[in-house]
C-alpha cells in the first residue's frame, strides 16, 4: 500500500541491540542484564532488541534466550518493549524460539533471513510467513546480507508487508534505493540497523534505529532523533556526526561490535562480561582507544548538553 507519512514505531524509536552479559566464567549473567536493561531504558531507550547479533545469539542456548527475555521484562517492566531475536538458519527451530520468546513476555520478535543455505526469495517469504503464523507477536525483519548471505528483496518486503503480523525491518542492508522502494510502497517501519545511517534513514521516513552504540551511549542517537523531530535539523546533522568517532571505533574497525561493546563497557564498569568462542575479548589496546574515544565524545556532547 502506497503511503506518504512516516509509519507508526511499534516498539518506539529508540531501540539498542544489547549486548547478553556473562559472568566471568562464561555463564549467563542475569542480574548483569536487568541491570544494563535498566540503565539503557533510563538512558531513554524505548526498546531493548535481545539475542540479536549484538547479543551473540549464535552462542546462546534456547534456555538462555527465554530466560534472558523473562529476567529483562522483570526489569523493565512495561518502560520499553522487548523485541526478542529468535532467527536460525531452521524454519522448525526458529518457530520454536518464537513461540518461547512470546511465552516468556517479549513483545515483538526480530527474525533474520536464514543464513549459510542461502534460499532463494520464493523460500524466503514462505519461511518469513511461516515464523509470522506460529505465534501472535509482531515480527521485525532483519534484512543483513553482510551476515547472511542471502538479501530480503524489496519486492519481496513489499509482499511480506500484506502480512498483519510482519510490521518492521531492522536495515542493515547499506541499499538506500531499495530502502526508499519499500518505504514508498507499505507501511512498514524501518529502524535503522547501521548507526552510521541514523540520521538519513529517519529524515527519509525510518521509523527510528536499533543501535549497538546505545549499549554505551543510549541519550547520543535519541537526541539525534529529538533535534530532528523538533525541526532543528542542522542540530540532528551535528550530533550525528559527533558521534562518527565511536562508531567507527566500535563498528567499523576489523572487530564485531559486541566485542567492542562488552569491552567498552566492561571499563566503565557497566555489566558486559567476556564473549564467548569464536569472538574473543579484545586487548587492551584497544580497550584503552575505545575509551579515549568515549570520553572525547562525552566532553563534546557535554559542551552541546545532549
Amino acid at each position: 500500500m502506497p503511503t506518504d507519512h512516516r509509519s507508526p514505531a511499534p516498539f518506539g524509536r529508540a531501540l539498542c541491540a544489547m549486548v547478553t552479559p556473562f559472568t566471568q566464567s562464561g555463564t549467563l549473567d542475569l542480574d548483569g542484564a536487568q541491570r544494563l536493561a535498566d540503565r539503557l531504558v533510563a538512558g531513554g531507550c524505548d526498546g531493548l532488541v535481545l539475542s540479536g547479533t549484538t547479543g551473540e545469539s549464535p552462542t546462546t542456548t534456547d534456555a538462555e534466550k527465554a530466560a534472558l527475555v523473562a529476567a529483562v521484562r522483570e526489569a523493565v517492566g512495561d518502560r520499553a518493549a522487548l523485541v526478542a531475536g529468535v532467527g536460525t538458519a531452521d524454519t522448525r527451530h526458529t518457530v520454536e524460539l518464537a513461540r518461547a520468546a512470546e511465552k516468556a513476555g517479549a513483545d515483538g520478535l526480530l527474525v533474520v533471513t536464514p543464513y549459510y543455505s542461502r534460499p532463494p526469495q520464493d523460500a524466503v517469504e514462505a519461511h518469513f510467513r511461516e515464523i509470522a503464523d506460529a505465534s501472535g507477536l509482531p515480527l521485525v525483519l532483519y534484512d543483513i546480507p553482510g551476515r547472511t548471505g542471502t538479501r530480503i528483496e524489496p519486492a519481496t518486503l513489499v509482499r511480506l508487508s500484506g502480512h498483519p503480523r510482519i510490521v518492521a525491518v531492522k536495515d542493515c542492508a547499506y541499499d538506500l534505493l531499495g530502502t526508499q522502494h519499500v518505504l514508498s510502497r507499505t507501511d512498514l517501519a524501518y529502524y535503522a540497523g547501521c548507526d552510521e545511517q541514523i540520521l538519513a534513514l529517519y529524515a527519509i521516513g525510518a521509523a527510528g534505529y536499533v543501535g549497538t552504540v546505545a549499549n554505551v551511549a543510549p541519550e547520543l542517537f535519541r537526541a539525534v532523533l529529538d533535534a530532528f523531530d523538533a525541526g532543528d535539523t542542522g542540530r540532528a546533522a551535528l550530533l550525528q556526526r559527533r558521534a562518527l568517532p565511536l562508531v567507527e571505533s566500535m563498528m567499523a574497525a576489523g572487530l564485531p561490535g559486541t566485542v567492542t561493546a562488552k569491552a567498552l563497557l566492561d571499563a566503565l564498569g557497566l555489566p558486559a562480561g567476556p564473549v564467548r568462542a569464536p569472538l574473543r575479548c579484545a586487548d587492551r589496546a584497544t580497550t584503552e582507544a575505545l575509551l579515549r574515544t568515549y570520553g572525547e565524545l562525552a566532553t563534546s556532547t557535554r559542551q552541546l548538553q545532549v
